[in-house]
């Protein structure tokens, strides 16, 4: 909208000059009025048909505040948010003020600050998928590992080779640019995760971002450790060192003592891919005296590690996720120790064959209230045989355990005098008809029970009446027309 200055036409001074249009309209009180006068003329031309009041197409939002509009566009769906950056500057501006998480694609697009011009309140940042080279023109895929995914080209070759691991990360250079302009226009981040980087662009996390709590650092090692420690308020952290055919890293003992040294306040920690020793753990459970959940997802911890974690004496959950080995040699039982105050334990997709590693775990957490196992190789009667020195358990959950026999599931929950909740589900060698009295007696007293054994129980009576589900079973027969 434009405006001419009004001359009178007694007075044509050809040096006169209209005072500044600028000063007028900065005015609090003619802005107020002005914006009244435009939304009265633009109802009265909306309600009058016979008005011949020309009022340009005027958005009525730009008569709200700032504070007000968000406010609303606050109460809109989530699913509407993409709809509402395409309103106007403006709108884009304001919408990008209310998102707290973002997950980013391209690093240039934060080293170039639009980040934070764009979403100056982001409380959640995910930099992940912007620390892998990328040829769009190439075509894009996703890989996916059991702990990490990232978007690659086709013509990236998947760690066949030494010399190709680790490759299709940025530099450390530029990821460090990245995480310092985090850093810099991030103030009240919460969460953070990132691949690659080294210490000096955690330093700077941990100095301007003073309310960080959750971090995830994948190829992370002992150097850039020092710069996790700087994070003193971290209380969520998940250490990602190698992954097999996507990077090599080293994360061991001297990492794990600095970052039990620098964060202290830790409740939950999760080692993927880590080494490490007795030493190491100690160090975590000695310094960290928060600490409630410990999780190791396929370590390659040195025989021994298991006795540390006793120093965890505030330790409630002990997970183990695709571990190959438990521990190779974890000692005389008396010096294990066991955890007080540990009410659960977890164990999926590991590898449970080895007795003296079960019996070890077993009695490091004979204080567990709940027992999980789902998708375990090599649990047998004599291997499960082993938990009876869990006394306390209340609830007990296996699946996809195919070598436990009902004989050796009676043996163990009958000494579970507390047990209130059993599920078992797709363990093919638990048996119906080997249920016997004393185990029958049980059910009826339990709080909850799931009884799935046999994945053909889920069958409805009319599909098993055809032979669906049964190995070699014909369903489908030739029809001669």
């Amino acid at each position: 909208m434009s405006f001419q200055p009004f001359h009178n036409n007694k007075n044509k001074n050809p040096n006169f000059t209209s005072p500044p249009l600028k000063k007028t309209l900065l005015n609090s009180k003619t802005t107020e009025s002005f914006n009244h006068m435009v939304l009265a003329m633009q109802l009265h031309s909306l309600t009058d048909p016979n008005s011949k009041t020309l009022i340009p197409n005027f958005d009525l939002t730009l008569l709200l505040s700032d504070e007000i509009l968000l406010k609303i566009l606050s109460k809109l769906p989530n699913s509407q948010s993409k709809s509402n950056f395409l309103v106007s500057k403006r709108w884009l501006n304001l919408q990008g003020r209310l998102i707290r998480s973002l997950k980013i694609f391209d690093l240039n697009f934060v080293l170039s600050g639009r980040l934070i011009y764009r979403f100056p309140n982001l409380t959640h940042v995910d930099l992940v998928p912007s620390t892998f080279v990328v040829h769009p023109q190439n075509g894009v895929v996703l890989i996916t590992h059991r702990v990490v995914s990232m978007r690659v080209d086709t013509e990236w070759c998947f760690g066949f080779s030494e010399e190709v691991k680790g490759k299709n990360l940025l530099p450390v250079e530029a990821i460090d640019k990245g995480l310092k302009e985090v850093a810099k226009g991030c103030p009240n981040l919460r969460k953070l995760k990132v691949t690659g980087g080294s210490e000096e662009g955690l330093v700077s996390i941990g100095e301007e971002c003073v309310t960080l709590m959750e971090l995830e650092l994948q190829k992370c090692n002992d150097d850039v450790l020092r710069g996790v420690a700087a994070c003193k308020n971290l209380q969520v952290v998940k250490l990602i060192g190698s992954v097999d055919g996507f990077y090599e890293s080293v994360v061991s003992d001297i990492g794990l003592t600095i970052l039990a040294q620098g964060c202290k306040r830790l409740v939950k920690l999760e080692l993927v891919g880590c080494e490490g020793s007795f030493d190491g753990i100690k160090a975590i459970g000695a310094c960290c005296l928060m600490l409630e959940e410990l999780v190791f997802v396929d370590h390659r911890m040195d025989d021994g590690w298991l006795a540390g974690v006793s120093f965890c004496e505030n330790l409630k959950t002990l997970r183990f996720v695709s571990c190959k080995v438990i521990d190779g040699n974890p000692g005389l039982e008396e010096h294990l120790g066991y955890c007080v105050a540990l009410e659960s334990l977890h164990f999926q997709k590991c590898q449970l064959r080895d007795k003296n590693a079960m019996s070890a775990v077993f009695s490091v957490c004979r204080a567990a209230k709940e027992v999980v196992l789902q998708d375990c190789w090599g649990l047998d009667d004599g291997v499960f045989g082993l938990a009876v020195v869990c006394r306390r358990v209340k609830l007990f959950d296996i699946e996809g355990c195919s070598l436990l026999s009902t004989e050796g599931l009676e043996s163990v929950i009958e000494s579970w005098k507390d047990l209130e909740c059993l599920r078992v589900v797709s363990c093919k060698n638990i048996k119906d008809s080997d249920i016997s009295p004393a185990l029958a007696t049980l059910f009826p007293t339990l709080k909850e029970l799931k009884w799935r054994p046999d994945t053909k129980h889920l069958l409805p009576s009319s599909l098993r009446e055809v032979n669906m589900g049964k190995k070699g079973g014909k369903f489908f027969k030739w029809t001669h027309a």
